[in-house]
């Protein structure tokens, strides 16, 4: 599944972020994902590890995205034991959001979810998208919003997630290699992720990785373990 996925699953889009994000000087990378100022969370800080805003789907042969629930449910479980193993890196955390927290703040994870699209198409891939107010910076906030959750958790800071993965179904897959023999190419699947690091003192994102790729698997433990420490690649350290 992963070598089909990895090999015949390249979209425009895709090709496109791969491109600038890798082209840029390894240095110049890491600081456009850190806003103007910051370096590292202070040692004694909090951080809350907000669940992922998640869904899995399955690409059917037309190319039409079907969710799979019982896919997200374990990418979910997956996800959360990835992050677990990443404890060390993340520091003292505040106490865990439940499911009802998470009803009530489900409209802050829909704002990140905007916040990070916009993060990745203005600054990350920039190009003629980028935003000239911005002179080149991470500098994109979630403003007062994310206070609940600091009145909640009593966290300094709280690290979002936004992922959505797709996989190709066996008749996508069939078509995929039909057209591919009359030189046609259509996608599959692709894994699309953003991670934020956001001061829940005035809603700033410190920090903001992405993930646009035709591989991984969050369906399974290992892979998805790699993605999270794909994900948190950079992560600012407590100092």
């Amino acid at each position: 599944m992963l070598t089909m996925k990895a090999h015949l699953a390249r979209s425009m889009v895709l090709a496109v972020a791969t491109v600038v994000f890798f082209a840029v000087p390894a240095a110049h990378a890491q600081s456009r994902n850190l806003a103007p100022g910051f370096v590292n969370r202070p040692v004694a800080s909090k951080i809350v590890v907000v669940p992922p805003d998640m869904e899995l789907f399955s690409i059917s042969a037309g190319g039409v995205q079907e969710p799979k629930a019982d896919w997200t449910q374990a990418a979910q479980t997956h996800f959360k034991s990835g992050l677990a193993a990443q404890s060390k890196m993340l520091g003292q955390t505040a106490a865990d959001l439940t499911e009802r927290d998470m009803d009530e703040f489900a409209q802050i994870n829909a704002l990140h979810g905007a916040v990070a699209e916009s993060v990745f198409l203005h600054h990350m891939l920039g190009n003629a998208l980028k935003l000239p107010t911005k002179n080149d910076q991470l500098d994109w906030s979630m403003g007062d919003a994310v206070k609940p959750l600091r009145d909640k958790t009593g966290a300094d800071y709280a690290v979002f997630f936004w992922v959505r993965d797709s996989y190709a179904s066996s008749e996508r897959k069939a078509a995929m290699v039909a057209l591919a023999l009359l030189g046609v190419g259509i996608t599959g699947g692709t894994q699309i992720a953003y991670a934020s690091l956001v001061d829940l003192r005035d809603g700033r994102v410190v920090w903001f990785n992405v993930l646009r790729r035709a591989s991984g698997d969050l369906r399974e433990a290992a892979p998805a373990l790699e993605t999270v420490d794909a994900l948190l690649k950079g992560f600012p350290a407590l100092q």
